[in-house]
């Protein structure tokens, strides 16, 4: 069951716990990617560091980052977060995005350190699998929004729907059954569904390479398939290409879940003043969108899901901790996401496996509205979802 939220809270300014001369009581470890596999993480990381201090000067964040190639440097991400309990007074740690790697990571550290908790955000392993070795899993609704993605591109007025991605993310569970989702969506809705491979930016090729096959056929691709096109992207790096080439060449990106998503570096827009006011960040990309031509062609959420994600895990994880909040608890994450996003609608539910029919009450599924550049909220969540799209697998 999907039950929609609107988050109309604000932010309170906290006291650090502890100080550079007593020390924190207890620590949090915070591990995202790098800058150039996607910003907004590390920045939720930075906003709870200023908020709760460092643990360097008395505070309770320690906040590292993994690889790039996390993909080819797994023993490296084990032993980065698992690094983290060695720390006596680590309570904590969460690992936003949860890159493969991670549930070896939270085993060994469970084997040793039973007092601390595990958050995954945005896993990109088996549900069964990170589940069963974290406290709390939470990540974007990719069963839902497989419907909704298809019925936001029919409001835009798109025919076609293009969905671009590579093995690796096709071999996570949810992305998959997202894909197959989409296509019945297509059948029944009405619109044309149809797959491209791009390069994964932790292959060979790299970040660049990756972005540069974009740059080169989303030419093709919109002569291919036509205007009337709605693009979507799985990889956060390739999104920025992907956006520079539709503005000039044609077509929609149906939605990213964050408007410092690809849009900055693709507009040439400078949000330096606007760090960390999401909706100043918003009316700035809106008012570049819809200067360029872009209206009612781009969408995004008005919140970065990556940013919110790691601020709202921590925060929360802070919260069990105090003992203000409960562990697996969808009201008390949703409490402690709200923070970070006030007026945001919502829908959260809880994860059921297909083969098993077995709900995991740790795994939270939650997506936010979509917003169209110049057109406004499109109200994805007040929409009811069909449930033989949530239960659909893959024929």
């Amino acid at each position: 069951m999907l039950v929609a939220v609107v988050f109309a809270g604000c932010k309170k300014a906290t006291t650090p716990t502890g100080d550079g001369t007593t020390g924190a009581k207890y620590h949090i470890g915070i591990v995202t990617g790098t800058v150039s596999q996607g910003e907004d993480g590390l920045r939720g990381g930075d906003a709870l560091a200023k908020e709760y201090g460092t643990v360097a000067n008395g505070g309770i964040i320690q906040a590292i980052t993994y690889p790039d190639n996390f993909s080819s440097e797994q023993e490296t991400v084990i032993a980065d977060i698992v690094g983290l309990a060695d720390d006596p007074l680590m309570k904590a740690i969460v690992v936003n995005q949860a890159v493969p790697g991670t549930t070896e990571a939270f085993k060994e550290i469970r084997a040793k350190r039973s007092d601390i908790l595990l958050f995954a955000g945005s896993p990109q392993e088996d549900p069964n699998v990170i589940d069963a070795a974290a406290d709390v899993v939470t990540e974007a609704n990719s069963l839902a929004r497989g419907y909704l993605m298809i019925w936001s591109a029919k409001q835009l007025g798109a025919k076609n729907f293009v969905h671009i991605s590579f093995a690796r993310h096709m071999s996570i569970e949810l992305l998959s059954r997202r894909w197959a989702i989409m296509q019945q969506a297509g059948i029944d809705l009405g619109v044309k569904t149809y797959f491209e491979t791009a390069p994964d930016p932790t292959s060979d090729v790299g970040v660049a390479g990756a972005q540069q096959f974009i740059l080169e056929h989303v030419p093709t691709w919109v002569q291919k398939y036509g205007k009337d096109t709605a693009f979507f992207c799985t990889n956060d790096a390739e999104t920025e290409p992907l956006l520079k080439q539709i503005m000039k060449y044609g077509g929609m990106l149906i939605e990213t879940d964050s408007p410092t998503n690809g849009y900055p570096g693709a507009f040439g827009i400078d949000l330096t003043a606007q760090q960390g006011d999401w909706p100043a960040i918003l009316k700035k990309v809106e008012s570049t969108i819809v200067a360029d031509g872009g209206t009612g062609r781009f969408a995004s959420w008005a919140w970065s899901l990556d940013y919110t994600t790691t601020a709202g895990l921590g925060e929360y994880a802070k919260r069990c901790i105090d003992g203000t909040a409960k562990v697996a608890n969808m009201q008390d994450m949703l409490s402690a996401f709200e923070k970070y996003t006030p007026g945001a609608a919502w829908n959260a539910s809880d994860y059921t496996d297909l083969n098993t029919s077995k709900t995991d009450t740790n795994h939270f599924l939650i997506y936010q509205d979509t917003y169209v550049f110049g057109k406004g909220y499109l109200g994805t969540t007040k929409q009811v979802v069909p449930t033989k799209y949530l239960t659909y697998k893959a024929k």
